[in-house]
């Protein structure tokens, strides 16, 4: 036999070093090494299978008819994936511990109209079925394997033939002819490989759950995100029934919607009405509060962002933004002080995005400045207000996407007046239009113009 031999490789691209140092010498990541076994040279995978031969065919002659969406039964999860999960793909999932993923997968089970199979690398038989006991997902054409062993799964796949596979998760399957420990480099590429082969020759949908990294990056190599068709990544704080789902990567759809959802004791229950939801507990009257018309993907939802500003005794005072960009609301800041005459050294500034979403567009700004307006000069914004709108460094205000649709969803939930560009689209329905050219002017509209 063979010896085999003992190799570092990369964590984070896949790389081998032949011995141990601080910093992988291809993709420049520190502290990614690890030890492993290789396989002696020579010798591949097991089970490694190459795809039947194909002639090239004209592009107008191929079919798209598999490649249809099927709807999952969860129409937030449908709403993320453009329809429903697409014969023959390969989705990867990703979140913290404890936020939801397996109760998430285990209802989509339990709503499939056809054959699943649910394959429990972490958990035993049990504990899943206590889990489905309590989210009602028990039904005849569920199967379930409690099973770390790829070629142990490859065979129940041809014993049940199902049409949707789920696997929890992919660090924990191992294939025993390759000489690693699962979990490591090897193992997860080349057992992800192998699930992404038998998904396209069979035409199985197929989910696979993986592991997050302490920076909430996906955990194994960079060629598992390359490798399959779709990424979603599952978030929410532990502490808050709120769970968003977005599409990183999506082969077969857009990128940039987003998935809400609910956790409670019966599960995961999508939320239609996320304006509502994130505005239900709102207070009005209160100094460094408004409300913010933003887009998510094709959906419009309205926030409320709250900023405070208290005296600083430190050198360089704090500037903390929760759900917003630290680096844009340092420059907000800047044309606030520079354009708009508002003195902000010597105070620290805390932003807050209410319920747990993130703000990354620059639609924010206008409603940003106001916000920290108002707190800095302790006057509450008028109330049934909402402002939307870019800012530049000069203090102009800039338009901003689908400005229609976040004023209708703003109209729809009773706000009565909007901030906007000059070139904002004519008058929408139910909510007065107010269009300022600078953040001045937007200052003086919301009533926070310098006094004296």
């Amino acid at each position: 036999m063979a010896k085999l031999r003992v190799v570092y490789r990369c964590t984070a691209c896949g790389a081998s070093e032949p011995k141990w140092g601080g910093r992988c010498n291809a993709c420049g990541e520190w502290n990614t090494l690890s030890e492993e076994l290789e396989q002696p040279a020579g010798r591949t995978a097991s089970g490694i299978s190459l795809a039947p031969a194909s002639a090239p065919t004209r592009i107008g002659d191929v079919s798209t008819l598999a490649a249809g969406p099927r709807s999952t039964g969860i129409s937030e999860l449908d709403r993320v994936l453009g329809g429903g999960l697409v014969p023959g793909s390969v989705s990867l999932v990703g979140g913290e511990p404890g936020v939801g993923k397996s109760t998430l997968l285990l209802q989509v089970l339990a709503a499939w109209s056809g054959r699943a199979l649910y394959v429990s690398a972490e958990e035993s038989a049990q504990q899943v079925r206590m889990r489905a006991d309590r989210l009602d997902a028990v039904r005849d054409d569920l199967w379930l394997h409690a099973e770390m062993s790829l070629p142990r799964i490859i065979a129940a796949l041809d014993d049940l033939a199902p049409e949707l596979l789920v696997v929890d998760s992919i660090q924990t399957i191992a294939d025993p002819d390759v000489a690693s420990a699962p979990g490591t480099v090897v193992q997860v590429r080349e057992c992800a490989h192998r699930l992404v082969q038998e998904a396209k020759r069979r035409g199985l949908a197929v989910v696979l759950v993986g592991h997050v990294t302490k920076e909430g990056g996906l955990a194994g190599p960079r060629v598992l995100e390359h490798v399959v068709d779709t990424v979603l990544t599952f978030e929410g704080d532990r502490h808050h029934a709120l769970r968003l789902l977005r599409a990183v990567k999506h082969r077969y759809g857009p990128t940039d919607e987003l998935g809400l959802f609910e956790m409670r004791e019966t599960g995961l229950i999508g939320v239609p009405d996320a304006s509502r939801l994130f505005l239900a507990d709102r207070h009005a009257g209160i100094a460094g509060s408004i409300i913010v018309p933003t887009m998510e993907g094709h959906r419009p939802v309205l926030v409320e962002l709250q900023a405070l500003i208290s005296d600083s005794n430190l050198p360089q005072p704090r500037r903390s933004a929760q759900g917003l960009d630290q680096g844009r609301l340092s420059m907000l800041l800047a044309v606030l002080e520079r354009r708009a005459g508002l003195s902000l050294a010597k105070f620290d500034v805390f932003t807050s995005v209410v319920g747990g979403i993130r703000l990354s567009e620059p639609g924010a700004d206008l409603a940003i400045c106001l916000a920290v307006a108002s707190a800095r000069l302790d006057r509450p914004l008028p109330d049934g207000l909402v402002a939307c709108g870019e800012i530049g460094l000069g203090g102009e205000i800039r338009q901003v996407g689908h400005t229609p649709r976040r004023l209708a969803e703003a109209a729809r939930l009773g706000q009565r007046t909007v901030l906007c560009p000059p070139s904002a689209p004519s008058d929408v329905p139910g909510i007065a239009i107010r269009r300022v050219a600078t953040l001045s002017e937007a200052l003086d509209a919301a009533g926070l113009g310098r006094r004296g």
